[in-house]
């Protein structure tokens, strides 16, 4: 099956890649160094010639409303439009859980992201997971003389588990807004996570846990983030994660 991978060259992107690849798919890979232009939509419509499905991890580095709104109501737009020029059957979005419970700037983005692709012309599927166990070695290898750790409640997945699952979706008939996809482990919290690949990883800088002020750092540290309902699981636990990361890739 020919499956298109908005932002497939990111980390997430590179998982979903890695296991198109090794079930047989072909996939298309839509990023600015493969010639495709998601924000301005440039070589979207010869990008998605012949593709059946899309899976859209694309993402933007930011925690402010506007930037991250912008940026996927736009990208989003751009892809449904050329997706159903195209004649793609599937569109496949990847969001948070929790981004309709907690008012956070980049969260609204992601929000922008659901109404438009549950509601595009090309039938859709998002697919709202948790933390990743990479996100602690993202918050790890951020420069600075301090290890600057977000105080979350989480029930972290892997980004393989991930990947596997937005594979999955994409084979299969459009969801609309699909059952949650959480990890393993209920209840983690994600400084603790930080702390532990710190020492993992023999990092001597101090860690601080911060959580963000207000509403959304009460709703972060009460669980708000987590799935409220039954739904698939991920196989590998944070230790069994860390094990295989102990060492900066």
């Amino acid at each position: 099956m020919r499956i298109a991978v908005a932002g497939g060259t990111g980390w997430t992107g590179k998982s979903v890649v890695d296991v198109l690849r090794e079930r047989g798919d072909d996939p298309v890979v839509l990023a600015r160094s493969t010639g495709v232009d998601l924000v301005t939509g440039r070589g979207l419509t010869a990008a998605l010639d012949g593709v059946e499905a899309v899976i859209d991890v694309s993402n933007i580095v930011t925690v402010r409303r506007k930037p991250a709104v912008a940026f996927f109501e736009t990208a989003t737009a751009h892809l449904l439009a050329a997706g159903a020029q195209a004649g793609v059957g599937h569109h496949v979005a990847l969001s948070i859980i929790g981004v309709d419970r907690v008012d956070y700037g980049y969260y609204e983005g992601k929000r922008r992201q659901e109404e438009l692709v549950l509601a595009g012309t090309v039938p859709g599927t998002v697919l709202r997971a948790t933390q990743f166990h990479e996100f602690a070695a993202q918050t790890l290898a951020r420069k600075g003389p301090l290890v600057i750790a977000p105080k979350m409640l989480s029930q972290p997945v892997a980004v393989r588990d991930v990947a596997a699952h937005l594979a999955d979706l994409a084979h299969g008939r459009p969801l609309g807004l699909a059952p949650e996809l959480a990890g393993p482990e209920e209840h983690l919290q994600m400084d603790e996570m930080v702390r532990q690949l710190r020492k993992a990883r023999g990092d001597r800088r101090p860690l601080v846990a911060v959580a963000l002020p207000g509403a959304v750092g009460k709703a972060m540290t009460s669980g708000a983030l987590l799935p409220n309902a039954p739904g698939p699981r991920g196989t590998q636990t944070f230790a069994q994660w860390l094990t295989a990361n102990r060492t900066t890739p």
